[in-house]
């Protein structure tokens, strides 16, 4: 009767053992699954948390910079020599830079937890990482100093919502996140082509510029905060989902 018992205990954790394989059906059955969500989710908390920063950040700057024109001036100018406080806007702006990278690192985990499509998660790692980069420099260096100009590299953020389209393709459970990221793509492919005087030139000018660049950057990083709200959503569902199976 012991030696029964032996064998089956042992055939018990031979077969846990290969569930527990990367990407083997079991991982689920296991604590080590919920724990990884873990780490996914709260690096994607920092994607929920990067916007609403940037926009505290930035309200508080305009708020100490009573002679601030939102029309005529840019957003980095908050940051400038002429503001009346430079050091809220600049490190409001390293901090969310740090949080965007943390938070690609959550979207490609979590791709990769989703699909197992590693090259498409950890080209949106990089991606994330030089926008997180750009923003940390533009901090850093604040305008008129020509390295501030590294914040162009935030704009290949754009690049993001197609890569988890692409990641994310092959879950069809994820249908409204997905509808959602290509809205987010369209939108700031349409306002590229404006803000570049590609059609309509006279649209954005002068006067206005200001609003055009505050509209593309509410594009530009909330659409991050939606995504990484609904993805962590998706990724607890699914621990618990595991850890109750």
């Amino acid at each position: 009767m012991d030696l029964g018992r032996d064998v089956n205990d042992a055939k018990h954790d031979l077969f846990a053992a290969d569930l527990a394989e990367p990407g083997g059906p079991v991982a689920s059955l296991t604590e080590a699954a919920p724990a990884r969500f873990r780490r996914r989710r709260l690096m994607l908390a920092c994607g929920v948390a990067a916007p609403l920063l940037a926009l505290a950040s930035t309200l508080a700057a305009m708020a100490a910079y009573p002679h601030f024109n939102p029309a005529r001036q840019y957003l980095s100018e908050l940051g400038g020599a002429s503001a009346s406080r430079p050091l809220i806007f600049n490190a409001g702006v390293f901090v969310a830079g740090v949080m965007a990278a943390l938070a690609g690192g959550g979207f490609g985990l979590a791709i990769v937890a989703l699909t197992r499509a590693r090259l498409i998660g950890a080209l949106t790692v990089i991606v994330f990482a030089l926008a997180g980069y750009g923003l940390t420099q533009a901090a850093i260096y604040p305008w008129p100093d020509k390295r501030h100009l590294a914040i162009n590299l935030a704009l290949g953020i754009q690049l993001a919502p197609l890569l988890l389209l692409w990641g994310l393709w092959p879950r069809r459970d994820l249908a409204g996140l997905k509808g959602f990221l290509g809205l987010a793509f369209a939108a700031m492919a349409v306002l590229t082509v404006l803000t570049k005087h590609l059609v309509f030139p006279s649209l954005v000018n002068d006067d206005n510029v200001g609003w055009w660049e505050r509209g593309y950057a509410v594009i530009l990083v909330g659409w991050v905060g939606v995504a990484a709200y609904l993805l962590e959503r998706r990724l607890r569902h699914e621990s618990s989902v595991r850890k109750t199976a």
